[in-house]
């Protein structure tokens, strides 16, 4: 039965690829659709507020420009709500204002789409907070991620330096594909019984005569953008393991649905934007059957458990799951949320088997299956990049991709971006390790511990923003050093991505020849898969050796 759960979602997940894939297309390339007069008035609005002309493109610096401008603004908009929620308006509960390194790690984190939270959701914010520098945040992360995967699409296959008009393609990712979507799985969630309320929290009497606060608030609003756009920040402390973020399997099948469907349906509408299927394909299978290794290694070592305790007759490891979901529910969940970087989580990772955990890292650093929006495909393109310059260099051709020549320009500025990911894990991780107060907020000593430590920040980089939850990270150290590691996670990448976009943006298309490296075969599928693996091996293997690898080996067997 948990084989055939995971079957039929992951079925339902393919059968949208191509539907949504064309839709998002169409968005993007500005072509006309039946829903222009539902949305262009608004969009028209939107652009007339900001002083933006339509039909004005930009260079990959003006791009960036704009981008990088946006972003610090929301930034400083956040940390602001943060530290005056107290005298803001929707604050039925009192929430006192959070402190300075907190406020900067949550306005850092719902920036960039990491969503890193070092506080437990209904103490810690005011409802005004969670909609305003939450629930907002959340819809333009997103689609900052959108806008420059496409501006990247846009400079592979263009003829100048032109990757189109930022502002644009945030608002039309905003109106178009998360507003309409978040509203409908918005309106199934409360249908399945999360609330949606701006009341307060409630004093209700248990069943032993005791009392209980109850809280509640906007948590289907939050949670459809949540997971459409892959973003992993909870109402509540415990996410999508609380029943009122996730109560039903349903729920957890359709909160799974959301995790998969755009990131998976922009690879294939990169094929499309292209021109060319069969090289969409080939990374959607690139990256498919990473995915499925990633899945079934969780699914088998969950479903095997603890040796010690399936001797005694305990079969699987439920400790840390929800029984409504079940090894399977909780298996399929835990794969998506590391592959797509959304973070969210409906079972306690700190509780996963030594070799589930190993693969969530692995998720995370290799930060290349699917991602969250935009980052996986781009990083799935850098590792195309070099995967292409490797095999020029073997066959003795100048590499090329998509008609264009590769130079060491590109090369230079993928493998920044690559690099940066392994250092800020790898340092900051060291350094943590060396510092008395931020030992002392592990709680568990050991191998574990330092799992605790360097999933905390291979979660930040890699914009994800779950958590081994036994490591207590509201601490001036872990605020600010978790902060600005997602900083770095988050915008040299992107800044470095834009740059090769605009430089493959001016070059001239060399015709193929019988000498062209073909990058949309199943032989160039397993090429990239092997430098993937291998690359990643190389970098991280030597940390998770100490950590999960050796957890895995100290377990009786």
């Amino acid at each position: 039965m948990g084989l055939l759960q995971v079957a039929i979602t992951l079925v339902i997940i393919l059968l949208l690829v191509r539907p949504v894939g064309r839709y998002m297309v169409k968005v993007f390339d500005n072509e006309k659709t039946g829903l222009d007069r539902v949305f262009g008035p608004f969009e028209r609005i939107a652009y007339r507020f900001m002083g933006v002309r339509e039909n004005e493109t930009m260079g990959w610096k003006k791009y960036l420009a704009a981008m990088l401008m946006v972003n610090f603004i929301i930034m400083l908009l956040l940390y602001a709500v943060f530290r005056l929620q107290k005298f803001l308006p929707l604050n039925p509960d009192g929430i006192d204002n959070m402190p300075a390194a907190q406020s900067f790690n949550t306005a850092v984190a719902f920036t960039t789409n990491a969503e890193w939270q070092s506080y437990s959701g209904e103490n810690g914010l005011s409802y005004f907070s969670q909609l305003i520098a939450v629930t907002f945040p959340m819809f333009t992360s997103a689609a900052t991620g959108f806008a420059v995967a496409i501006a990247f699409i846009r400079g592979l296959i263009g003829r100048q330096d032109n990757l189109g008009n930022f502002y644009v393609d945030m608002i039309r990712s905003i109106t178009r594909i998360f507003l309409p979507l978040s509203f409908i799985v918005a309106l199934f969630l409360v249908f399945q019984g999360v609330p949606q309320t701006f009341k307060g929290a409630i004093d209700a009497t248990t069943l032993e005569g005791g009392t209980q606060i109850i809280t509640r608030g906007l948590v289907a609003s939050l949670e459809s953008i949540k997971h459409l756009g892959t973003n992993g920040g909870g109402w509540f402390g415990t996410n999508a393991a609380h029943p009122f973020e996730n109560p039903t399997p349903l729920s957890n099948f359709i909160h799974m649905i959301c995790m998969m469907l755009l990131p998976t349906a922009l690879v294939y509408a990169f094929g499309l934007m292209i021109k060319n299927k069969k090289q969409g394909w080939t990374v959607f299978a690139a990256m498919g059957i990473i995915f499925l290794v990633i899945l079934a290694t969780v699914f088998a070592a969950e479903f095997r458990g603890v040796p010690a305790l399936d001797a005694m007759g305990v079969h699987g490891n439920m400790e840390g799951k929800e029984v409504r979901f079940g090894i399977s529910g909780s298996a399929l969940f835990t794969a998506e949320t590391m592959t797509t970087n959304t973070g969210s989580v409906n079972n306690m990772h700190e509780s996963l088997t030594p070799m589930s955990g190993f693969v969530a890292f692995a998720g995370m650093m290799l930060n290349n299956v699917f991602g969250a929006k935009g980052v996986g495909l781009l990083n799935g393109i850098l590792y195309l990049i070099l995967s292409v310059f490797f095999c020029g260099l073997m066959v003795g051709r100048t590499p090329e991709f998509l008609g264009k020549k590769i130079t060491g320009k590109e090369v230079k500025l993928a493998s920044i971006a690559l690099l940066v990911h392994p250092l800020i894990i790898l340092v900051p991780t060291a350094w943590a390790l060396l510092r008395p107060e931020a030992i002392n907020s592990i709680s568990n000593s050991g191998l574990h511990g330092l799992s605790e430590v360097l999933y905390a920040f291979t979660s930040a980089a890699s914009n994800n923003g779950s958590a081994f939850a036994g490591l207590n990270a509201n601490t001036n150290f872990y605020n600010l050093g978790i902060g600005l590691v997602m900083l770095f996670g988050r915008y040299v990448s992107i800044i470095a991505m834009l740059a090769i976009a605009g430089s493959l943006a001016t070059k001239r298309v060399v015709p193929a020849t019988s000498g062209t490296l073909r990058t949309n075969t199943p032989l160039f599928t397993g090429i990239l898969i092997m430098i993937i693996l291998v690359i990643g091996a190389l970098t991280f293997f030597p940390a998770l050796a100490l950590g999960p690898i050796a957890e895995h080996l100290a377990m009786p067997h």
